[in-house]
């Protein structure tokens, strides 16, 4: 429940215009957390979703929410396999639902589920029946995401010029066209779009918002009234209390989003950013990212090392530029720390890289029916700190540890941990490669290597504050 409002709460700063907070008849645990949300003076209207039933449409009322979106199946193939029920009987549990909603002063929203495989005649007829009743909307669900952007408009424009009422489009991403469908039926008429953070929901899950809201501002030149720089936030607020990761090549929040590797591209990108990015990062609340590595190119390289105040002569950047490119090509990930280091050595001088965190000592306590716990010693500027915490894990307890004692130094979040097992057996060599972002947004990657998982970890986050505070007075 306080998962649910924390990101009810975020997507009211955000600026979404509907919160559909769950299901109240699904459970007792679902039905408090509806009813928390509602009463917790959000600007969104909340909305709660129910069967065409008294009871579900009861168990939403209780929750005193705004709205109450209320569906039944429209397609032959669920009316009677899913439901086991006529087109009949559906026409009047639908008016019947819409009637009892309307009856008790709520707004109500009404989709006739599976609406695109549905036989068009009638869900004309179900649709204009749910208006008369009283509906405030009606929604076009593509429940099993088989629509194309063509059949999605064709379908909308059939709708529109029955209905009087606003159309919103709720779209499934089975084939991958969730966010092209719901756009295509924004293009026919519809007003509502129901979206997802990340995407995530059923099988291959929804049309994603951070999709949608960018396309409707970025390419149609529509007012959405969201907070975009809110966007990344929101979206990796949702990807950690849910678990579900986000995948590095996903449009506007992954991780790759921004990121430049190729020459022609990061070239580009230092000089008039508007060559390869469609829209600015800052836009949605992200920084630019460009990576060493096979593709990189001089500019890209020469940008990422002026970064952190190093400024290497033609001659030394080519010979940079080679030595990064095979390391690429032996397929290694080149971090920062790799880059300084092989500035370092081409330049023959010193890259000042002080390091103001220090590992004095750890230890971590772990085993069955035992809370990972991790106590952490470090040196900060000459002073040593001691700091404990717990986690999922010894690795988990252990950066929470150094998080906790570093963060009035500088504040930094794990973004993403990679490991590597770089020998065999159980005594391999483990490599673990970290990115951390500061609050400005900057991301640092670093590595630490021990045949201790933990240590190794250990190891790369403390090298990666550092680096992050490297960069910080580089800057100043």
């Amino acid at each position: 429940m306080d998962e649910k409002l924390e990101i009810a709460r975020q997507l009211d700063l955000l600026g979404v215009d509907v919160i559909e907070a769950g299901s109240p008849m699904s459970s007792e645990g679902e039905k408090e957390a509806v009813k928390q949300i509602a009463k917790s003076g959000l600007k969104a209207e909340i909305c709660a979703l129910a069967r065409t039933t008294r009871e579900d449409i009861d168990a939403a009322i209780d929750c005193d929410v705004d709205s109450i979106h209320t569906f039944i199946s429209a397609s032959d193939v669920q009316i009677k396999y899913a439901l086991g029920l006529t087109r009949e009987k559906v026409l009047e549990l639908a008016v019947d639902a819409v009637e009892y909603i309307k009856d008790h002063g709520l707004i109500c929203e009404f989709s006739p589920m599976d609406a695109t495989r549905a036989d068009l005649d009638f869900l004309k007829k179900l649709c204009l029946a749910a208006q008369d009743a009283g509906a405030d909307r009606i929604n076009i669900p593509d429940t099993v995401g088989v629509m194309t952007p063509k059949g999605m408009y064709s379908l909308i424009e059939e709708i529109k010029a029955v209905v009087r009422v606003p159309i919103s489009v709720h779209c499934h991403n089975d084939f991958g066209m969730a966010v092209a469908n719901s756009l295509a039926g924004v293009e026919a008429g519809a007003t509502q779009i129901h979206v997802t953070v990340n995407g995530i929901g059923e099988r291959a899950g929804n049309a994603a918002l951070e999709e949608v809201v960018m396309a409707l501002i970025a390419l149609y030149k529509y007012e959405t009234g969201i907070n975009t720089k809110l966007l990344y936030s929101t979206s990796k607020l949702v990807s950690r209390l849910t678990g579900i990761p986000i995948q590095p090549n996903k449009a506007i929040v992954g991780e790759n989003a921004f990121s430049h590797k190729s020459g022609i591209h990061t070239r580009g990108v230092t000089v008039e950013p508007a060559t390869f990015e469609p829209i600015t990062p800052e836009m949605v609340g992200r920084k630019r990212r460009l990576e060493a590595g096979k593709l990189a190119g001089k500019q890209g390289i020469k940008a990422q090392l002026e970064e952190v105040g190093i400024h290497p002569t033609e001659e030394q950047l080519k010979v940079i530029v080679k030595r990064v490119k095979e390391l690429g090509d032996k397929g290694k990930v080149v971090t920062d720390a790799d880059l300084l280091a092989i500035a370092r050595a081409v330049m023959g001088e010193v890259v000042k890289e002080e390091r103001t965190v220090d590992l004095r000592d750890l230890t971590v306590v772990t085993g069955i029916n035992i809370i990972p716990t991790a106590t952490v010693k470090l040196s900060i500027e000459g002073r040593e700190y001691v700091s404990t915490a717990t986690g999922v894990g010894p690795v988990d307890a252990a950066i929470k540890a150094i998080q906790k004692v570093t963060s009035d130094l500088i504040a930094v979040k794990l973004s993403e941990y990679r490991l590597e097992a770089l020998t065999g057996g159980s005594d391999a060599v483990a490599e673990v490669i970290v990115k951390v972002e500061d609050r400005n947004g900057n991301v640092v990657s670093a590595r630490g290597v021990n045949e201790d998982i933990v240590r190794a970890s250990v190891e790369a986050m403390i090298d990666a504050i550092n680096k992050c505070l490297l960069r910080r007075r580089l800057k100043r």
